[in-house]
């Protein structure tokens, strides 16, 4: 223990909350007593999920699972911890007044997105969806609301028009790294930066499940494409079926010349090797990254014959 030092607890499960726990560890003028993530039966409320035991291990952290942040049980527990702040960094359940009266300085969150746009869910799939030239992670003060507390960072990068999840998701980590390693300094020196949100700019995203993968090969090629860039890994990815099966369908791309090819959406016009060419609403997409559910070796020899 450091004479001195600010307590943080830290409330997550998932890559981001990695981020923070290495990066509070490794900080100056920082403790961290406390690391709170879901217990192992409720792992799978995740796609991205990070089992953080070995974290909070070489952070000389205690761990503890709580399936709901506002039962008394949980708020017993992190008060006891007697933090000057708590981060909850991915975590996708609500803070109540009483959770946030327990950090002495306050509560801290972290958004993957340009706040005040894209507050929410699904913000990494949401951003490929909506064609987003520019991102940013932003850590925020949490208040009532959404999203919607003052601003304590926000860095912001552009967004390739190729961009997969699993590339902005890195991008999003490597961003709030180094928004950390400018942050907790100042936060121990007791600075508490705060920029008030612009309403004017406000969007909301709506969650997403994976059921909204599925692939609608009447919509136009690029529209495709895209929708296979969102929700590819570390989520659940985009999916089509053949019969019973489920055919996930992780990295497309377009196929030039494809207005000369007449076929019905979703009917494969062509195979070379594992790449597919399927034709969609507007033209041909080949399916170069996918995968077959269970074990079919007729449909196999359909697919990969």
């Amino acid at each position: 223990m450091t004479t001195g030092a600010l307590r943080a607890v830290v409330v997550g499960a998932v890559g981001s909350t990695a981020v923070l726990v290495e990066e509070l560890a490794a900080a100056a003028g920082w403790e961290l007593p406390l690391v709170v993530s879901l217990p192992e039966e409720l792992f799978k409320r995740h796609s991205d999920l990070v089992d953080l035991r070995p974290h909070a291990a070489r952070a000389g952290a205690r761990m503890a699972a709580v399936a709901r942040t506002n039962d008394p049980e949980t708020l017993l527990l992190i008060r006891a911890a007697k933090p000057d702040y708590v981060f909850v960094v991915g975590w996708s359940q609500l803070c109540g007044p009483d959770f946030l009266g327990i950090g002495a300085k306050g509560s801290i969150g972290y958004h993957p997105a340009p706040l005040p746009r894209l507050r929410g869910r699904a913000a990494i799939p949401w951003t490929i969806l909506l064609d987003e030239p520019i991102s940013a992670s932003s850590l925020f003060w949490i208040g009532a609301g959404t999203d919607d507390g003052d601003i304590l960072a926000q860095r912001y990068f552009h967004v390739a028009r190729d961009e997969t999840a699993q590339g902005l998701y890195d991008k999003h980590m490597d961003a709030l790294r180094l928004m950390l390693r400018d942050v907790l300094p100042k936060l121990a020196a007791g600075e508490q930066p705060r920029t008030v949100q612009d309403e004017r700019y406000a969007t909301w995203a709506t969650r997403r499940t994976p059921a909204d993968g599925a692939i609608d090969w009447r919509r136009p090629a690029v529209e495709i494409d895209r929708l296979v860039r969102a929700v590819g890994r570390p989520y659940p990815g985009a999916f089509t079926r053949q019969g019973d099966r489920r055919i996930t369908v992780w990295a497309t791309r377009p196929v030039a010349g494809a207005e000369r090819h007449h076929a019905l959406p979703g009917q494969i016009v062509a195979r070379q090797g594992r790449v597919l060419t399927v034709q969609t609403g507007d033209g041909l997409l080949d399916l170069v990254d996918w995968e077959i559910e269970g074990t079919s070796p007729a449909l196999h020899a359909i697919l990969e014959g």
